[in-house]
This record gives C-alpha cells, sequence and structure tokens, in this order.
C-alpha cells in the first residue's frame, strides 16, 4: 500500500525502480500463511497461534512504550493477554470479563508503584492500553472461529486482510502519487483505494461458497468494512512507531519486522469482520453479547 513522494506529491524515480515486494518477504509471507491455514483447521491449533502472536505483539508493544519513557508492566500486560484469549477460547470471556479487567487495572496501578519513582501513571497506562488493544482484540478471531463453519470465516478474514494489504501496495507502488496521510509517508490514497476495491471483490465472492449462505452485497459489505478497519490498523501501529521514532516494531518475522508489523492490520480487522457479520445476520444479537 505504499509508494514514497516527494513534497510535490510525484513519486521519485528511484522509488519506481525499486522492486515492490523482495523475496524474503514472499518466502516468509508464504510460510506464515500456511501456518495459519494449518492451525485453522483445528480450534485449539488456533488458539495457541493467536496466543503466539499476541506473546510477540505485547513484547514488542513493551519495546514500543520504552522509547516514549517508563516501559509498560510486562507481565502483568503478558497474563492478562493470556487471559483474555483463554477465555474467549473456553466460551467464559463473557462471564469473567469484568473481573479481568478490573484486575488487570488494580494490579498494573499497584506493581507500577513498585518499580520505580518516576512514570507512575505512564506505566499502568500503557499496560492498560496494551491488554485491551492486543488482548481484547485479538478475542474476537477466537470468537469466529468458534462460529459454525468458523474455519471457512477465518479463511475469509484472512483473505480480506492479505488482499487489501497486497494490492494496496500494487496499486500505490504502480500508480501512488498522493500521500494518505503523514503518520506513515509511503501510504498512498491511491494504495488504500485499490486495497479497498480488492477487499470488496473478494467479499463478493464468498458467495461462491454455498455453505455460508451469503449473497454478493452481504459480502461487499463484509469486505468493505473489514478492508477500512485493517487500513486503519497498520496506520494506527504506523503512528505508535513514528511516535517511538523506530522503523519497526521488532525483527522476529524474517522479511516483515516485528510480529506487530506483520498482523497490525488484523489487529482491527477481527473485530471488524465480526461486526460485519453481526451486521448481515450470520450472528444474532445473543451471540454478539456473549462473546
Amino acid at each position: 500500500m505504499t509508494t514514497t513522494t516527494t513534497a510535490s506529491g510525484s513519486a521519485p524515480l528511484a522509488a519506481a525502480r525499486k522492486p515492490a515486494v523482495s523475496a524474503r518477504r514472499v518466502i516468509s509471507g508464504i510460510l506464515l500463511a500456511a501456518l495459519g491455514f494449518a492451525c485453522n483447521a483445528w480450534p485449539p491449533a488456533f488458539t495457541v497461534l493467536v496466543l503466539l502472536i499476541a506473546t510477540g505483539c505485547v513484547y514488542e508493544f513493551a519495546g514500543l512504550s520504552a522509547r516514549k519513557g517508563p516501559q509498560l508492566e510486562l507481565p502483568v500486560a503478558m497474563v492478562a493477554v493470556w487471559a483474555y484469549i483463554l477465555l474467549a477460547h473456553f466460551g467464559l470471556i463473557h462471564s469473567y470479563e469484568g473481573i479481568l479487567l478490573a484486575a488487570t487495572v488494580v494490579v498494573a496501578l499497584a506493581t507500577a508503584t513498585f518499580t520505580g519513582e518516576a512514570g507512575y501513571f505512564a506505566r499502568s497506562g500503557f499496560t492498560l492500553l496494551g491488554v485491551l488493544y492486543i488482548g481484547k482484540l485479538l478475542t474476537y478471531f477466537i470468537a469466529i472461529r468458534a462460529l459454525h463453519d468458523g474455519a471457512l470465516w477465518i479463511a475469509w478474514a484472512i483473505f480480506l486482510v492479505a488482499f487489501t494489504d497486497i494490492f494496496a501496495m500494487l496499486v500505490g507502488t504502480a500508480i501512488g502519487r498522493h500521500q494518505l496521510t503523514r503518520l506513515s509517508p509511503k501510504k498512498t490514497v491511491e494504495g488504500a483505494l485499490g486495497g479497498f476495491v480488492a477487499s470488496v471483490g473478494v467479499g463478493a465472492a464468498i458467495a461462491l461458497v454455498p455453505t455460508l449462505h451469503v449473497s454478493w452485497w452481504q459480502g461487499a459489505i463484509v469486505g468493505a468494512i473489514t478492508s477500512i478497519a485493517a487500513q486503519a490498523g497498520d496506520l494506527v501501529e504506523s503512528g505508535l512507531k513514528r511516535d517511538a521514532k523506530v522503523k519497526d516494531a521488532g525483527s522476529l518475522i524474517w522479511g516483515h519486522g516485528g510480529v506487530l508489523d506483520r498482523f497490525d492490520s488484523y489487529i482491527f480487522a477481527g473485530v471488524a469482520f465480526y461486526f460485519a457479520l453481526f451486521l448481515i445476520g450470520v450472528i444474532s444479537n445473543n451471540r454478539l453479547v456473549n462473546t
């Protein structure tokens, strides 16, 4: 979804000659996709995968917070994020989320009083933000997987985010001229529109899967909502990195930077996809409340 722009809004020749995607990025992307689809076949394996992603995201979020000042309370955040995901897996999130959130606030505030004299507000605040941003939002993927035909819904969500990212990058690299936001100077309006259109098209194509009983226009709505959320998630993480003055949140994934860099779009896309399924009638109101 990116291309470098000059102050006048045109892409320099150097950027035009630069390959859009490196070989190692493609290889690691294929391997990650294969792992994701393999884990999606069995709910416990999928939950383990989400836990691993969440762990990497929390660790890198802690690093970003440390560059802004006091680091979040990493043990507290990690335990709370794991608790969110495990409660969702066992269908207990509705019963115990209030207790978990209250306990996280209390423990984060209490722990911050013993880890240093400065940055009390920042440490406890960053901790709570990290838990909600990563832990709470990733539980929606567990909820989607728990639906009837959940493996198919998860696969659809992954395709929507992937097509948004891929076509945003391809279109932005090919014809991108207008900067989308200063938070991420390489992202362009043309790239964002390209990713959006691709996601809407893929969403409409889900009507070809008869077992899901979704019409083309319902699929298009899901694609549109998911694409907007995925791109918003990417921009939010870009803002966090820009604020922390780093290029990547980490370096754990070959060719992609950090875990948070790779899955930032999915964090927002999961809750948006779940809401979209509710909007088109796939999920009942009761099911939404209990998740």
